[in-house]
């Protein structure tokens, strides 16, 4: 195995690791309560989008294979080999506070007039998260082969993110 293809399953392990738990936490404030009886039904924003089709459609023609989703959430990665690692998560649950939450220094974003996040990922690359509605955000992820703490990172996740915005909900 080459040195290259053993760099890129680890930045691909590493990003679908830091994609899963960024995108989760394990405990939600308040009290707990009984659902509601009210006819309003809690639809999924993201119903009838896939984030590997999404990140198929961003990535084409731009030598990424095939994103894959190793999960049973709507996320997906897809590697470039001996270049980068990209993610999407489409999470119609946790907004952006969530992801504040989640991730050390965080800095405020705007993508296309949407608020977002940015923010490193402990294993390398970084991360933007779009607000889609107060529960409800789509994140990019972006590593570079080229190293962890590559600035590069954050200007391809902008860009990513960028691409991304015009196909989400609004």
């Amino acid at each position: 195995m080459t040195l290259n293809v053993r760099i890129v399953r680890i930045l691909t392990g590493a990003a679908c690791l830091a994609l899963i738990t960024a995108a989760c936490t394990t405990t939600v404030a308040g009290a707990p309560s009984p659902a509601s009886t009210s006819s309003a039904v809690n639809t999924d924003v993201f119903a009838g989008l896939n984030a590997c089709d999404v990140l198929n459609q961003l990535a084409a023609g731009q030598g990424f294979n095939p994103g894959e989703n190793k999960s049973r959430r709507n996320e997906c990665g897809a590697t470039k080999p001996g270049s980068a690692a990209w993610g999407l998560a489409l999470d119609p649950v946790q907004g952006l506070s969530e992801f504040a939450e989640a991730n050390a220094e965080v800095v405020d974003a705007v993508v296309n007039g949407r608020k977002a996040l940015q923010a490193a990922v402990p294993t390398g690359g970084c991360a933007i998260a779009i607000e889609v509605t107060e529960h409800a955000r789509a994140m990019v992820q972006v590593a570079l082969i080229s190293g962890p703490d590559d600035p590069q990172a954050c200007v391809d996740a902008q860009a990513l993110a960028e691409k991304l915005e015009p196909l989400l909900p609004r």
